[in-house]
């Protein structure tokens, strides 16, 4: 399915604290579907434009506050939205995104700012298609951090982490799908991969007048243990 272009395309979010493997998950994706000849977009947020670049700074030195942390998100995601995302979805691509507004949600709403307010000030942003959720308890994912050699961040304790949790936890947006991100890495892209050609048939399907239904068939029937 992936090689041909894919009717308004396919938006994909990876989210989750920090830890919890988003990046890693990002890259398998990009790479599985560019290896079978698919249009792919890989991206992150913040970007390295320089609203987005702005917002990195903040999160190493923490000198900004919350709202002036959203205003630089917004503006940063407008611009990636109108540069790449938009495009991308109109010639029928895949879009990957690690890190989109979910986690503005979560992490602006963990220091104080109204969850719904900030779903609100994101209503200008396409909705993902698939939304893969990476669950993790803090504790591990700062361990997972320290590990590969880095340094948690100001934003990166493990009380923020288990606020932007409950948050992430709590949004219940469409196409949502939450990945236990404790189990290995082979079985959570694995996991993620077959959620993300579930999402492609049932947008294929829907463009040609079909049911989800009838794409939940035609994939139990190529994927029996799914």
């Amino acid at each position: 399915m992936a090689p041909h272009p894919i009717p308004g395309g396919l938006l994909i979010a990876i989210e989750g604290i920090d830890g919890a493997g988003k990046t890693t998950l990002a890259r398998f994706l990009r790479d599985e579907f560019s290896r079978n000849g698919g249009d792919v977009s890989l991206s992150k947020e913040p970007t390295t434009g320089p609203w987005g670049m702005q917002m990195r700074a903040s999160a190493a030195d923490g000198r900004l506050t919350p709202d002036e942390e959203v205003r630089l998100l917004i503006l940063d995601r407008k611009e990636h939205v109108a540069d790449l995302v938009a495009p991308a979805l109109a010639r029928g691509a895949i879009v990957i995104l690690d890190r989109y507004f979910p986690s503005n949600v979560a992490y602006q709403g963990a220091a104080g700012i109204d969850v719904d307010a900030l779903i609100a000030a994101n209503d200008f942003a396409p909705r993902p298609d698939l939304l893969l959720l990476l669950d993790i308890d803090p504790k591990q994912g700062l361990q997972r951090i320290r590990d590969r050699g880095d340094k948690p961040n100001h934003f990166e304790t493990e009380e923020n982490l288990e606020r932007c949790r409950e948050i992430f936890l709590s949004m219940k947006m469409p196409g949502t799908v939450v990945l236990d991100a404790r189990r290995p890495a082979v079985e959570v892209a694995e996991a993620a991969f077959d959620q993300a050609m579930r999402a492609i048939a049932k947008k294929v399907f829907a463009a040609r007048g079909l049911t989800v239904d009838g794409a939940e068939i035609v994939l139990s029937h190529l994927n029996p243990q799914a």
